[in-house]
């Protein structure tokens, strides 16, 4: 029976619950491929750390790199991260030198997956990435094979279990933000520096795969990106009594053929399939003709979640499938217009903190109307004893930039006392 030699380079919770998973489970993989998985080499940063797994001697690669080298190894899975350094080196390395790669590294894909696509396209090797979007939700297959038939239109969702896992917390147990966000760190939801995560460059990466995927496009820098740091516990109990959720979603559109990809906190309505996702998990919807609606959810993150998707796709492999990575020929795939946001309607939350004195809220008003930017409800709620206010107020539909811009004058008023707040809504 054919074999298939396999290098692992990177042996953190992933790389190592994977050279698990493949030994453990050699028989019943080689029975459904028809082909015998072999775990030839591993490589990591630090060898003598102590890991659950047993490694002989003779399966340590003193250098990375030689796994790119070495005739014998047909496909090498790449668990370093990073779109730079050793991750870039060793996946560029290994396409040239046509071996198969597999990998879980969304940044490195983001940034350099159209140059990566075409090396592998080149030399009739396989660059499958199945891990990088969302753990074990198998959204990269769905589209590239199950959705085949389909004319997508739009993809959002919750991409980022993190922030996810921190949104939905300080909603359910009253918490603040960095209370939260401790937790988050303490259960492993969390890295110890979790600012992609927080800042939405972890969903912006996941958003452009998924863009290109969706549209037949090369990828694309054209986003708008924004995080969760400034949600507070006021914000969630606001939305509450609105009547909606906060998520951190990320959206990919196709409007009057220009492209639209957004990350942002959204105002959800608390009925909404989305607003119950809560926790870790994510959630990825589809709109496409003639299919209408897909929903996928499941473990965006994890060591099992992310082995899931990883053997998904060196099953592929095993089974002798030579696929373009971005499901077309890069002969085929689109310079699509990417937009920007400005020009965009949404209707929005926003939030002031001001003095609690006579014209403060006929001045807002003012500037609102000013703006082209009309109000669709208003709650005021004075803070007794601090001599202020909070003011909520929820628009009708009006461009971006009038939104911004409106949000900008009220902050430089005088009466204002803290940075003001702008949640879009998605109804």
């Amino acid at each position: 029976m054919r074999k298939l030699n396999i290098a692992i380079i990177g042996l953190g919770n992933i790389g190592s619950y994977l050279f698990k998973y493949l030994n453990d489970n050699r028989k019943i993989l080689t029975e459904k491929n028809n082909c015998v998985p072999l775990v030839r080499y591993v490589s990591a940063k630090n060898k003598s750390k102590k890991r659950k797994i047993k490694i002989k001697k003779k399966q340590w690669l003193k250098n990375y790199l030689d796994s790119t080298k070495i005739s014998e190894i047909d496909l090498i899975v790449e668990l370093i991260g990073g779109a730079e350094g050793p991750a870039k080196k060793l996946v560029f390395e290994a396409l040239k030198n046509k071996k198969h790669v597999v990998t879980a590294n969304k940044a490195l894909i983001a940034k350099y997956g159209d140059k990566l696509s075409r090396i592998a396209e080149k030399n009739k090797v396989n660059l499958e990435f199945e891990a990088s979007v969302c753990g074990g939700v198998p959204i990269i297959r769905s589209l590239k094979e199950g959705l085949i038939a389909n004319r997508i239109s739009k993809i959002y969702g919750i991409f980022n279990g993190t922030s996810n896992y921190i949104l939905s917390t300080m909603d359910k147990k009253n918490k603040n933000f960095n209370e939260v966000l401790n937790d988050a760190k303490d259960l492993g939801y969390a890295e110890s520096n979790p600012s992609a995560d927080l800042n939405g460059d972890d969903v912006a990466s996941k958003l452009k795969i998924l863009s290109s995927l969706c549209f037949n496009s090369f990828l694309n820098n054209n986003i708008y990106v924004e995080g969760i740091k400034n949600i507070d516990k006021t914000d969630i109990n606001n939305a509450n009594k609105l009547g909606y959720k906060i998520k951190l979603l990320g959206f990919a559109e196709s409007i009057n053929n220009k492209i639209y990809q957004r990350v942002h906190p959204t105002l959800i309505k608390k009925d909404s399939y989305v607003a119950g996702i809560d926790g870790v998990l994510n959630a990825v919807i589809v709109d496409g003709k003639p299919v209408g609606q897909s929903i996928i959810q499941g473990a965006g993150a994890g060591a099992a979640a992310t082995t899931s998707a990883l053997v998904s796709d060196i099953s592929s492999i095993l089974r002798g499938n030579i696929k373009f990575p971005f499901s077309l020929s890069n002969k085929e795939r689109k310079k699509l217009n990417f937009e920007n946001i400005n020009d965009r309607f949404f209707s929005a939350y926003l939030r002031f903190e001001v003095e609690d004195k006579s014209g403060v809220l006929s001045n807002i008003t003012n500037i609102f109307s000013k703006n082209k930017v009309s109000i669709k409800r208003l709650v005021q709620n004075p803070h007794k004893n601090k001599n202020s206010s909070s003011i909520i107020i929820i628009t009708h539909k009006a461009k971006d930039v009038y939104l911004n811009k409106t949000l900008k004058e009220v902050d430089k008023k005088n009466y204002v006392k803290h940075k003001s707040k702008m949640i879009r809504i998605d109804d």
